[in-house]
């Protein structure tokens, strides 16, 4: 019986001892944890407001520019949570190199894989802001000839004699551009 006292006593000094580390480990992290959270606060905060900057911006160009303000608004928007998401983790005491390194790689790996969607992401950006040819134009690009139906950030949609054509950004981007009518 007096060791059945005795383990219950020691087990409840133990978590006592336990309860008493918890809380003064919480005490001595929430500073980091409240500056942590103000921090990735502001960085959302500003975010928020560089996207908000883009589709403002965004209104007064043409409706053939939407597109690249509206996609560069959003990619600048995630990268600066990302940033301050590492920010607020370093903050906090978490070794944030792996963590950007794996990013690194990740991103890498990631670009690599999708090389001929991004070519044509980007190609199809430049087209829309360098406007080589307008919707209407007749052009004629690979072989392919017929009047621009759509540009958008993926391929430019032709439509020729009684076909409609598909045509990659990239291929637009890199090849020869007849443009026959304006």
């Amino acid at each position: 019986m007096e060791e059945t006292i005795q383990s219950t006593f020691n087990f409840t000094h133990d978590f006592n001892k336990m309860t008493e580390h918890f809380l003064t480990q919480t005490i001595e992290y929430m500073p980091r944890l409240v500056i942590a959270m103000v921090i990735l606060l502001i960085f959302i905060g500003i975010a928020k407001l560089v996207q908000t900057i883009f589709f403002r911006i965004n209104r007064k160009f043409d409706a053939d520019k939407n597109h690249v303000l509206k996609l560069a608004g959003s990619v600048i928007k995630f990268v600066i949570i990302v940033i301050g998401g590492i920010t607020a983790l370093g903050t906090l005491g978490v070794n944030v190199n792996a963590l950007v390194a794996g990013l690194g790689l990740g991103g890498f790996a990631v670009g690599f894989a999708l090389k001929d969607a991004l070519s044509n992401l980007l190609s199809g950006a430049l087209i829309l802001i360098y406007h080589p040819f307008a919707i209407g134009d007749i052009i004629s690009v690979s072989g392919f000839k017929g009047e621009v139906l759509e540009v958008n950030l993926r391929y430019t949609i032709l439509q020729g004699e009684n076909k409609v054509y598909l045509i990659p950004n990239s291929s637009l981007f890199t090849n020869t551009i007849e443009v026959i009518k304006k």
